[in-house]
């Protein structure tokens, strides 16, 4: 850790390192983040320590971060600009610098010759406590300019989406550390889904940081990363390095990831076409009567080894009968849910559209059961043309297939 006093009494020391920024689109560097570090006696040190200690005093961290800065800046100018750089500051200090120091900083650069809409303002998270609403002013202040704005660390921590809505960053910098960790592993996969589904809304780029190994890689690309960035593909250097440095590297395992995915897909597809042949046998087999209950119990014997649970519902989602399902081995039915109505949950409309049109049908995509709290899937299927047999999946069914995907 470097002491406060002796960063600042030697600025001169002070250095901006660059790490590259990675596209999924072209396999090229497409930008660089600037982080700081500091020539001692015992070697090139990172400042992080310094930037992140609450002890230091504000002005101390400013003028150190404005020292990087500037020396990035006048890097910057001596290159073709061909490439996003981001820049980080702390959001306290940034509302709190009444003499706007960072913004003239980039205005003097501007004069020189630097391309502000290459510049991307990087903010941490969990930084932003309760002056939401006075830097979303600053922001939109700054993006007059053409300045972007990241917003970094996302799933290192607790993220607030509802804050990350308002602000709108241009970049989500969505963090993968806690990938390695086995335990709550879903719980944080399902927090970095629900982060993908608020950039696409908000219409932000995914940046994955901290890749440190190639399944984070793959990760990255499966869940919509168009930007990567982590010490598995390159370190943070003193320099700046050719765009095309790992173009083929990368396109290589693309393209393992791109195969993997397919292989994949077709196998769901597969699974999907087995469970349709033998669904259409049941239902061939066991005519469909009035009394809906009784037909699901004959049903049920046919799906012992693959369901635990069974309703039809209606075009609406109205629950044509109650729940056959089996609870300690033996089937029953549970009358209470007749009449329910499941139109609200995602997608079941446009699922159950897509089966009136295709007459087949429908494998659902791995999801956390409600009752059980177990990763189940739902093959629904439609009867008739007015009525949609749901048939819930077991986890130990989809592992034997191999349909935890």
């Amino acid at each position: 850790m470097v002491d406060a006093l002796d960063v600042m009494t030697n600025l001169d020391r002070v250095l901006p390192y660059y790490q590259a920024i990675f596209s999924a689109d072209e396999h090229t560097i497409i930008g660089y983040e600037v982080v700081g570090r500091m020539e001692t006696e015992q070697g090139v040190q990172s400042l992080g320590s310094f930037f992140q200690d609450d002890s230091v005093p504000d002005e101390y961290r400013l003028e150190a971060d404005n020292t990087v800065t500037e020396k990035a800046l006048q890097k910057v100018l001596e290159t073709d600009q061909s490439f996003l750089l981001f820049l980080h500051r702390d959001a306290r200090l940034l509302m709190n610098d009444t003499d706007d120091t960072f913004l003239n900083l980039l205005l003097s650069y501007e004069k020189k010759g630097l391309k502000l809409q290459n510049i991307v303002l990087e903010i941490t998270e969990h930084e932003l406590k309760d002056n939401v609403d006075q830097l979303n002013h600053l922001l939109v202040y700054y993006r007059t300019y053409g300045i972007q704005f990241a917003m970094n660390k996302l799933g290192a921590g607790m993220s607030n989406l509802e804050r990350i809505s308002l602000l709108s960053p241009d970049v989500l910098k969505i963090n993968l550390i806690n990938l390695r960790q086995t335990a709550l592993l879903q719980t944080y996969q399902d927090i970095l889904y629900s982060l993908s589904l608020l950039a696409r809304r908000i219409g932000a780029t995914l940046l994955y940081e901290d890749i440190d190994a190639f399944y984070q890689l793959q990760y990255a690309w499966r869940n919509g990363g168009r930007y990567y960035q982590g010490n598995y593909l390159k370190e943070p250097l003193p320099e700046m390095l050719p765009a095309d440095l790992l173009k083929e590297r990368l396109r290589k395992e693309c393209h393992e990831f791109i195969v993997n995915e397919k292989r994949k897909l077709q196998h769901l597809y597969n699974l999907t076409e087995k469970i349709q042949t033998y669904i259409e046998s049941v239902i061939t087999k066991h005519r469909k009567t009035e009394d809906l209950n009784k037909w699901l119990f004959a049903c049920s014997q046919e799906v012992a080894d693959c369901s635990f649970r069974l309703y039809v519902c209606d075009e609406d989602g109205f629950q044509q009968c109650g729940n056959v399902m089996k609870q300690n081995g033996k089937w029953e039915l549970l009358p209470d849910y007749y009449m329910k109505n499941w139109s609200w949950r995602p997608y079941f409309l446009a699922n159950i559209m897509q089966m009136r049109l295709d007459k087949k049908g429908k494998l659902s995509d791995l999801y956390a059961d409600i009752e059980t709290g177990e990763m189940i899937r739902t093959f629904s299927f439609p009867i008739d043309d007015h009525q949609y047999l749901f048939i819930d999946l077991t986890y130990d069914f989809l592992f034997e297939q191999d349909a935890l995907l």
